[in-house]
């Protein structure tokens, strides 16, 4: 069934990739970036040419997640042309690369600005919207990394992992307005992204210094990463484009809580499924064991309607 979808970052990497695969499977997709009248014009005249030459309704937005007015802006614009927003991909985000005493407590701040807090104040424009119609679907772009723990990226790791236990507990209480939630955890990708390139790095010169002899290490972080991916794989980020796409087909109340997307088998998904029996069982002798599960969906004997990992 399509859907009226809002994607955040979407001018480049996983974003633009998402918008082009849900716009082909039928979807109403609002394609959201920081200044499309500047700096992204050109990606996103890019995407709305695409739109018009494949057929397929694929719409430009302003949002900037650090800004709480812009996205109440952005909410209001996708409600006022559709009539209505089912879908919200999370997926705007940045990098930091680099060792973390380097790093000030203001560029820390700023990461998890854009990374964490940007999604809440997405969610508090969307969710007054999606709880009125006891329906909706919350998809967040996750990350392996707040699982495995990669070196010389603590503040990005840092940013995931609060974004994934944001992600988490917004969606016991979401899930009793009908609102489901999937966090679709790609693992690292070396191709098709502005990620690594774009990577912020610290100004701090004399901490980073104080680390020289691990500079070898940081050096050779992308290659050590391709040397994960097994032999002849193309391990390029559509592949989350097309993840995201097939859990949106699912029908309502049968879509995964997690779902990974990982060339470099991290084992990401072994860890997921102890986590989730853990907190499911801790949910339930809490005496909450209702907020496992979206109200309204279809009872099922599969593990998709819950909400713990999966």
């Amino acid at each position: 069934m399509s859907s009226v979808v809002l994607i955040t970052g979407a001018a480049t990497g996983i974003g633009n990739l998402t918008a082009r695969a849900l716009a082909a499977a039928g979807h109403t997709v609002y394609a959201s970036m920081r200044d499309v009248r500047g700096r992204n014009a050109d990606r996103a005249e890019e995407l709305l040419e695409f739109g018009r030459h494949e057929g397929q309704d694929i719409r430009v937005v302003e949002l900037d997640v650090q800004s709480e007015a812009s996205a109440e802006a952005a909410v209001a614009t996708v409600i006022g042309e559709a009539g209505r927003l089912d879908t919200v991909v999370h997926n705007a985000g940045h990098l930091y690369v680099g060792y973390v005493e380097a790093f000030t407590p203001e560029d820390i701040h700023r990461l998890l600005d854009i990374n964490m807090v940007g999604i809440q104040r997405v969610n508090r424009a969307a969710l007054p919207h999606m709880r009125s119609r006891r329906s909706g679907t919350l998809l967040y772009v996750g990350s392996t990394t707040s699982v495995v723990v990669p070196p010389f990226m603590g503040p990005y790791v840092a940013s995931k992992s609060a974004a994934d236990a944001l992600a988490q507990v917004t969606a016991y209480e979401v899930s009793q307005f009908g609102i489901e939630t999937t966090i679709v955890m790609p693992g690292p990708f070396t191709q098709g992204t502005e990620h690594f390139p774009n990577a912020g790095r610290t100004d701090d010169a004399v901490r980073a210094d104080a680390y020289a002899p691990l500079d070898a290490m940081v050096a050779r972080n992308e290659a050590a990463t391709e040397a994960l991916f097994p032999p002849g794989v193309d391990a390029h980020p559509r592949a989350v484009a097309e993840e995201i796409t097939r859990v949106l087909a699912l029908p309502a109340g049968t879509r995964p809580f997690r779902t990974v997307v990982d060339f470099s088998q991290a084992g990401v998904e072994e860890v997921n499924e102890v986590l989730r029996r853990a907190q499911e069982q801790f949910v339930t002798r809490l005496g909450f064991g209702e907020l496992l599960h979206v109200r309204g969906a279809r009872p099922s004997a599969a593990e998709h309607d819950r909400i713990v990992p999966a």
